[in-house]
Formats: structure tokens, C-alpha cells, sequence
């Protein structure tokens, strides 16, 4: 099969969670064990990090990924979904994976899928361990796809794990309390392996602290351990950072813009502190460099990304509770004068019927859908919304929507495209 072929077959044979949800889920890890068996356990021939959490588990791991990039380690990358291009979910050193490998790792791969009909998910994640390990990567960076516990990604052995955040999103899933929610992130705890906690609640601290005392896991809070300050937001985001312990401040500029990475740096930070401590030295200069330029090392995308100015036009894969309230604190604090045209796009299994009650009121819509059949049809967010007396209207492209709000929109207002990975995925360039 050609690389297109072999993706095509990727996409239409295999459940993909991303397409039709809740269905493609496996609630244990027999596959990916199976597969990764298949391969000699590829997992095992690599060091890594496991990074998992509601929000911000996407840009932590690409932060962290450039740090180490910069600092001279060959670095493997593993997320999802990917926007654009199948190859944006596994990288290293900012480079997608190469064609042929995909091509040839199915054609070996055969026989156990039609033996064990794996998701699509459990399948891409032993591709990505087979690559590391072939390509003999320093170390690599492994988001967690959903949870943490019965995750396809939690066969890895790290060297540190990384909890971001507790939210509330798949509840059909991962449970219906932040207790539970935790419970299922707190999985990649391991045997007496360090863990950071980016953020904690009173409800979900102590299941991590427990967590990490049943496993003599040395457990860090890195809100905990760093304060940041003069926060300023222009062509890049800039702040200074206090170390709480030695009361050291320094001063940081990211190319990745969103405010919400503030909550991001302090768990990147944290996570440094420790690879330090394991023996990965980093050099202050690498990390300042690469913290400025984390979508040119890595390639990342789709966080406060603004693509167009007067008016201004900003994408952001933001699509659960969590994740759609820190973009309206950021719009808030960048344009608090600004009229607001919102294009969203949603799907099936989110709690829109909550999420649409954080969007103003006075503000301009266009409801749109990606073309999956996981997607949220825009005449049913249409009437969610109007429930929640929102008004606006229905397009079933998102470029013809985001059309439609750039021409009701004057040059000093703001066009916010966001809801679903899926519908910023199907913007043209």
C-alpha cells in the first residue's frame, strides 16, 4: 500500500475514538500488551516521560519535548489527535514520522490486527514505541489519549509522570466526580517513579497523595512550588517566575500564547527540576531558548494561535469546561472592548448543555460541525444554544462560518474559532 492507502486503511478498519467515540474505547490494556509483544516490546527499549491530565496535557508535553530537544537529547514525541496530519502524533525532534515506516510497521502489523481487531488509537501507540525505539531516541515525551489507568499509553515504564489537571470531560468514561476522574488519571503513577501534580482540588489531592504512597512514588505540586508575576501578553507571552525554595525569580518569554500556559510553565518547570535531579542536564540558556520557540522546535499548533489581524482572528482546540473558561478569561483580558464573534463547533459526547452557558450572551455565532460521525450537528447546537438564549446562525462548513464572521465583524473585533480539535482541523491554510 502507498502511505495515503495505508492511512485510509488506519482510518476506515480500525474504531477510532476520535471519529465515533465512546464505542472505540477498549477498557483494558490486552491489546496494546498484544501488540506491543508483537513487536518485542518495543516500550521497554526507551526512556520516557507520561504526561496525562484534562487540559494542557498537549502543551506540556510539547514544552517539555522542546526543552530536551534544545538541550542536545533526541527526543520522541507521542500526541493526539493530530490536526492536520497523521505524522503530527508521533515525532522526533520536531519531525514528523516518516512515511515509509507507517507503510511498513501495517504491513508487518497484519496478522495481529486481523487476529485482535485493535482500536486505532492502541495501534498508533505501539507504532510510536516501535519508531522510538528503531530510531534509538534519548528519551520521549508520551500524552496520555484519555485517563491515565486504562490508557494504551500506560505500558510504559517513565522516568517521571505528569498529572496537568483534573476536569471535568468524558464522564461517560472516566467517571462522573473529580474523585474519579482523578482515580483514573492517578494510573500512571508508578513504582517509586516521581510524579508532578500541575494543579490539585481539595477533592483531588488526596487521591494522588494516596496514589503515590501506595506506590513510594516522591510526589511534587508544582503550584506549590513556583509563583509567577508581571504577566504580560503581546507578541509573546512574557512573565517572571519565583522558585519558592531558593526564592530565586526569572524572567520567561513563550511563544505559546495563551495565558492558560502560566498553569503549564510551573508544571514544566517542576518536571525540569526533577530530569535535572535524574541526570538530564539542561543548561539555562537551552531552556530559555526553547520555551520561545516551542511551535518552531515541535511543531505544535492550535493553542491561541492568531491568524489573522484587523479583525482579529484566533483558533484554539479549547473544547471541555476547563478548557472554553480560560479562553474567555483570555479574551476578557486581551480584548476587553472588542465585539466577539464566536465560530463552534462541538461533539456528540461533551457537556454542551453546560459548556454553552459560560458564553456571553451579547456576543455574535456561528454554529458550525466538523464532517465526523462523532460531530455535533450545528442545527442541534443551534437550539442548545438558543435554550441558553444564545442566538446565531448555522453553517455547515467552518470556513464558510469563519467567512460570515469575518465580514460581520469590523476591525477592532475579535473571530474565536473553537470547540472540537475537529472543526479547527478542517480550517484551510
Amino acid at each position: 500500500m502507498t502511505y495515503q492507502e495505508t492511512l485510509d486503511y488506519l482510518y476506515s478498519q480500525l474504531p477510532m475514538f476520535t471519529r465515533i467515540g465512546a464505542k472505540a474505547y477498549k477498557k483494558d490494556l490486552h491489546n496494546t500488551i498484544a501488540l506491543c509483544e508483537a513487536f518485542d516490546n518495543p516500550q521497554k527499549k526507551f526512556k520516557s516521560i507520561h504526561v496525562a491530565g484534562t487540559n494542557g496535557k498537549g502543551s506540556t508535553s510539547h514544552m517539555l519535548a522542546a526543552i530536551l530537544q534544545q538541550a542536545g537529547y533526541k527526543t520522541g514525541l507521542y500526541t493526539s489527535p493530530h490536526i492536520k496530519n497523521f505524522g503530527e502524533r508521533i515525532r522526533i525532534n520536531g519531525q514528523m514520522i516518516d512515511e515509509q515506516f507507517v507503510v511498513d510497521f501495517v504491513d508487518k502489523a497484519t496478522n495481529i490486527i486481523n487476529e485482535i481487531e485493535p482500536s486505532f488509537f492502541e495501534l498508533t501507540v505501539t507504532m510510536a514505541f516501535e519508531y522510538f525505539a528503531e530510531q534509538k531516541v534519548d528519551i520521549a515525551v508520551i500524552e496520555t489519549g484519555l485517563g491515565g489507568l486504562l490508557d494504551s499509553t500506560n505500558v510504559i515504564t517513565p522516568e517521571l509522570s505528569i498529572i496537568t489537571n483534573i476536569g471535568f470531560d468524558h464522564t461517560d468514561i472516566l467517571g462522573k466526580t473529580l474523585e474519579e476522574i482523578a482515580f483514573q488519571k492517578a494510573g500512571i503513577i508508578k513504582q517509586d517513579t516521581p510524579v508532578i501534580i500541575g494543579e490539585y482540588l481539595p477533592e483531588t489531592k488526596p487521591v494522588f497523595e494516596n496514589k503515590a504512597m501506595l506506590q513510594n512514588a516522591p510526589i511534587y505540586f508544582a503550584e506549590d512550588m513556583y509563583e509567577v508575576s508581571s504577566i504580560e501578553q503581546k507578541d509573546y507571552l512574557q512573565c517572571n517566575v519565583t522558585d519558592k525554595l531558593n526564592t530565586i525569580t526569572e524572567h520567561f518569554v513563550l511563544d505559546l500564547k495563551g495565558s492558560y500556559q502560566i498553569k503549564n510553565l510551573k508544571t514544566v518547570l517542576a518536571a525540569e527540576k526533577i530530569l535535572m535531579q535524574l541526570g538530564y542536564p539542561i543548561s539555562d540558556k537551552q531552556e530559555k531558548y526553547a520555551l520561545s520557540h516551542v511551535k518552531e522546535l515541535t511543531g505544535m499548533r492550535g493553542r491561541w494561535d492568531i491568524i489573522q489581524h484587523n479583525p482579529t482572528v484566533i483558533q484554539d482546540v479549547a473544547h471541555n469546561t476547563d478548557g472554553i473558561m480560560q479562553v474567555l478569561q483570555q479574551l476578557k483580558n486581551n480584548y476587553p472592548t472588542a465585539r466577539l464573534h464566536f465560530v463552534l463547533g462541538f461533539v456528540k459526547d461533551k457537556d454542551v448543555e453546560h459548556v454553552m452557558e459560560l458564553f456571553p450572551k451579547n456576543a455574535h455565532y456561528y454554529f458550525t460541525n466538523a464532517h465526523i460521525p462523532r460531530a455535533l450537528p450545528a442545527a442541534n447546537l443551534k437550539a442548545i444554544a438558543l435554550r441558553k438564549n444564545i442566538k446565531g446562525a448555522c453553517f455547515d462548513n467552518v470556513n464558510d462560518a469563519i467567512t460570515a464572521a469575518k465580514e460581520n465583524a469590523h476591525k477592532d473585533d475579535a473571530v474565536i474559532i473553537c470547540g472540537s480539535f475537529f472543526i479547527i482541523a478542517e480550517i484551510n491554510d
